[in-house]
């Protein structure tokens, strides 16, 4: 007898279709106007041959326990165990690190979006089992935009607090007349929201707010990164070149006289500081469009009359968060904010600034932006941390000291690397230098419900189940829907939820009460939902009790009255409501940042070259700038041996588009199989040819599972097409630390000889089970 459960993903709300103990199909919820086609993928990887049936361990770290070949990681066979030796192992091994080489050797950085549920969100309940029982050395901030968390606190305020105050589409509709989106707003992006949502609505707002004639402006190499329902006017400049652009913009407004002085008198501090640098009394050289044209291709007459346009009517500028992954990532972020303020809109309906329009579903929305109550990782006794980007420096380089943001950093000597709920051989760059380091940890512990690439290169794995097998609740900060996620199949194997799996292994450690807080997984259900119900109450909106909220499914809470708009009190009165940054206004020169002394990141915005990009003379040799950006049919690396991720590879690998003019050039056509390669590697691709990618430019999209030619080898080719095999392993800056993925050459040529069989979707090895005994 089939039924329908409903439940919650990070692509959107679902109901399961459930037959007897098997999910055999998913449906969107009735109220998403525009659901992702990634949904698909679900049924099948849910009782997929991908899935770990039971706990196992890497047959040469059981032989030989920390003492193993580390370089055997992701070459040798698995030997199945039971739950109780596998934990045994976990705990005996997390007890030895710590009590040899401190608990700051134990690395629980653990970075993914491992579910959409408020309750079995691994990475921070693998956080708050680690504090609990000791400590760790933990990561900050994120890939997604972990350049403008430590950066935009000293410019505008708390950047998370930013995201959520985003001036929403109902303003941009009604009050905006023009909208520059520097690096777009991608729709494939606006198929993802952090904790689910329960209506998709990007692409109709694109539609909504060209009808009511608000004009766009895209500026990025990718056409597909706007929607075309935008209908926007595509300008393709040269990659990692937007603050350039924005400086000659900035300096057609000065010397027209269009910037609004009286605004950056009120509301910012440290123009005139800015000013010489900008008119090249600073350095001799005038940073007017002419300037600007000459680095990023676009034509001078192009830049002064968008500049005079943005000055003429209300306007938004759009930062995506692709801008601040690349080197010098910091530079456009704050030169955007910098152009905002001098149009002097920001506070204004429908203009000023917005980040990352398009990048998740739920930015811009409508929505009360309250939060939603979840489980915390809690305190860390250790207080080590890295920048979650840095993970192949902190293996490599124990003992090295490094800069972060005004501080500096040392990194430990880790010994035990615990990941749950995420994938670093998809998110981390260089992937052969993450190899070399990934050999340098004792022990390896993963938690994964897939055998996904990090799960290969475990030395314990822990089988977790998906979202179907529990119980759990849904809801983000900028989505207006609560949702009901209650299991609708038994667990597959062996597998056990994240919440169970860490309770076990706190009890080991004897602190099971403090961990659990003497709730099991429906108290913890339940005591989210009161807590939502309590400030709804608050804000005079009445919830159904719980079991009303359970049997239906989801609530929806009222939107507000009117549209957000961010900085609009701040705009009213700056004095009664200062920003959150030293001088309590826009800082357009930072006196902080300018004390950290930092070459890479000086006191005001500038332009810096990248270390690669197409006006570098590495290009004699890798002439194409590669845009790894993200995927449309997956979140990341998730869901890759999904139908939907599949049925778009090309001859079974991932696509590279290249435009007609440079696949002519190398003799390449459509389906094709190619090699791309530079210093750092090298991956097969399946080639696309379109005119939807700029000349100079390809794009291959992140997420492909890394599948190298030999397991374990340094440095050889991925058969699938993984991006970061290619991508440079160097923060943005020593301000942010950020990663730098999107500043990369490459070449590109069709591929000569047999064409190696992908074996990314192939279950390793496993070994009989009567091995463990034998041991």
């Amino acid at each position: 007898m089939r039924r329908l459960s409903p439940s919650s993903t990070h692509y959107g709300a679902v109901m399961a279709v459930v037959d007897g103990d098997k999910l055999v199909g998913i449906e969107p919820y009735a109220s998403d106007i525009d659901p992702s086609p990634i949904i698909n993928s679900l049924p099948g990887l849910v009782h997929s041959r991908l899935r770990i049936s039971q706990p196992m361990v890497r047959a040469g770290w059981l032989a030989k326990r920390h003492n193993s070949d580390t370089s055997r990681r992701g070459a040798d066979a698995f030997v199945p165990v039971s739950w109780e030796t596998a934990l045994a192992l976990a705990a005996e091994e997390l007890a030895r690190v710590r009590t040899e080489h401190g608990p700051e050797s134990v690395y629980g950085g653990s970075y993914g979006w491992g579910s959409a549920g408020r309750l079995h969100n691994a990475p921070t309940l693998l956080r708050r089992m680690l504090g609990v029982t000791g400590g760790y050395t933990a990561s900050v901030n994120n890939y997604s935009f972990g350049t403008a968390l430590p950066l935009m606190p000293h410019i505008i305020g708390d950047f998370n607090r930013v995201l959520t105050d985003m001036t929403d589409w109902r303003s941009i509709a009604s009050d905006a007349r023009l909208v520059v989106a520097f690096g777009g707003m991608p729709p494939r992006n606006s198929q993802i929201a952090s904790g689910g949502t329960g209506r998709h609505q990007q692409r109709d707002w694109n539609r909504r707010s060209r009808e009511a004639g608000v004009q766009f402006v895209y500026i990025g190499p990718v056409r597909d990164d706007m929607a075309a329902e935008a209908g926007a006017e595509w300008l393709a400049p040269r990659p990692n070149t937007d603050t350039a652009i924005m400086l000659g913009l900035a300096h057609t407004l000065v010397t027209e006289g269009l910037h609004d002085r009286a605004f950056l008198d009120r509301c910012t501090t440290g123009f005139d500081r800015f000013l010489p640098y900008l008119m090249g009394k600073a350095d001799g050289v005038a940073k007017d469009a002419d300037w600007a044209s000459a680095i990023c291709g676009l034509p001078a007459a192009t830049l002064r009359d968008l500049a005079r346009r943005m000055a003429s009517q209300r306007t938004l500028i759009s930062l995506s968060w692709s801008l601040q992954r690349s080197d010098h990532g910091e530079q456009p972020y704050w030169m955007g904010t910098v152009l905002a303020a001098m149009l002097g809109q920001i506070g204004l309906p429908g203009g000023g600034i917005g980040y990352g329009y398009g990048a998740e579903s739920n930015v811009g929305s409508a929505s009360d932006g309250r939060g939603r109550a979840r489980i915390g990782a809690g305190p860390n006794p250790t207080g080590r941390y890295i920048p979650v980007a840095r993970i192949s420096d902190l293996l490599l380089n124990p003992g090295m000291e490094d800069d972060y943001n005004g501080q500096k950093i040392t990194y430990p000597d880790t010994r035990l690397v615990y990941w749950a709920g995420g994938n670093p051989f998809h998110h981390h760059q260089d992937l052969n230098r993450l190899l070399l380091a990934w050999r340098k940890p004792e022990t390896v512990i993963v938690q994964e419900p897939w055998w996904t690439p990090v799960a290969r290169r475990a030395d314990i794995v822990l089988p977790a189940t998906t979202s179907f097998e529990r119980n759990d609740i849904g809801g983000a900060a900028r989505d207006p829907f609560i949702l009901a996620m209650p299991q609708a199949i038994p667990p597959v194997g062996q597998a056990r939820s994240d919440f169970d799996i860490l309770a076990e292994l706190s009890d080991r450690g004897g602190v099971r009460e403090t961990f659990t807080e003497g709730r099991d997984e429906m108290g913890w259900v339940r005591h989210f939902y009161d807590g939502d119900r309590r400030a709804a109450a608050e804000e005079g909106v009445e919830l159904p009790g719980f079991q009303e909220f359970w049997e239906r499914g989801h609530v929806e809470m009222p939107l507000s009255a009117r549209p957000k708009i961010l900085l609009e009190a701040f705009r009213a009165d700056p004095g009664a409501n200062p920003l959150a940054t030293p001088s309590g206004r826009i800082e357009v020169f930072s006196d902080r940042i300018a004390g950290f002394g930092y070459d890479d990141c000086p006191g005001h915005p500038v332009w810096l070259a990248p270390a690669e990009w197409l006006g570098a003379a590495a290009t004699d040799r890798f002439p194409l700038h590669l845009i790894s950006n993200q995927p449309k049919t997956r979140l990341h690396s998730q869901l890759d041996a999904g139908v939907t991720s599949r049925g778009e590879k090309v001859a079974d690998r991932e696509p590279v588009w290249i435009h007609p003019t440079d696949a002519a050039a190398r003799g390449i056509q459509d389906g094709d199989v190619v090699r791309l390669f530079n210093d750092r590697g090298a991956c097969l691709a399946g080639a696309l040819v379109t005119d939807r990618v700029m000349p100079g430019v390809i794009q291959l999209a992140t997420g492909a599972w890394y599948d190298p030619e030999v397991p374990g080898e340094i440095g050889a080719m991925c058969k699938h097409g993984n991006p970061n095999v290619l991508t440079r392993d160097k923060g943005t800056s020593r301000l942010g630390q950020g990663p730098s993925a999107h500043t990369c050459l490459v070449e590109i040529a069709k591929h000569e000889g047999p064409v190696p069989r992908v074996t990314a979707f192939d279950p390793p090895e496993i070994l009989d089970p009567q091995a463990e005994a034998a041991e």
